[in-house]
């Protein structure tokens, strides 16, 4: 039995594979293993996470503040969807995402690792040198 309550969170900056800002707590599980895990997200108003896919499935639910999400191979804010707190989305594996948010924002992401990212646009990638 996993019982997490809001002040007892660990947060801790994101790894160097998402864009600076975002900090995250693991709710259940290690993002690295071949298991299921939790994970809350929080990040600042204007945070942008360019399109990108991941290995397996993963659900996102909004928790605070609100996400824009979208499906594309590039961040596309016109073809987004405002998801306000209590907003869900189900985004399957190896299919092309995007989000961005214009106020501080939390939300929460149910999957199965290990966690990868892989973007649409290689440059996008925040944890490789670009030239």
């Amino acid at each position: 039995m996993v019982v997490a309550r809001p002040d007892s969170l660990k947060w801790g900056n994101a790894p160097s594979a998402l864009p600076k800002g975002a900090r995250l707590a693991v709710i259940y599980g290690n993002p690295g293993d071949a298991d299921p895990y939790v994970i809350r997200v929080k990040v600042p108003a204007g945070y942008q996470l360019p399109a990108h896919w991941h290995s397996t499935a993963e659900s996102l639910t909004v928790l605070s503040g609100a996400v824009n999400v979208g499906m594309g191979d590039k961040l596309d804010r016109k073809a987004s969807t405002k998801l306000e707190v209590g907003g869900f989305t189900y985004l399957p594996a190896k299919m092309n995402h995007f989000l961005w948010v214009s106020v501080p924002t939390i939300f929460q992401i149910q999957a199965q690792g290990p966690f990868d990212i892989v973007y649409a646009n290689p440059n996008d990638d925040p944890s490789k040198p670009h030239m």
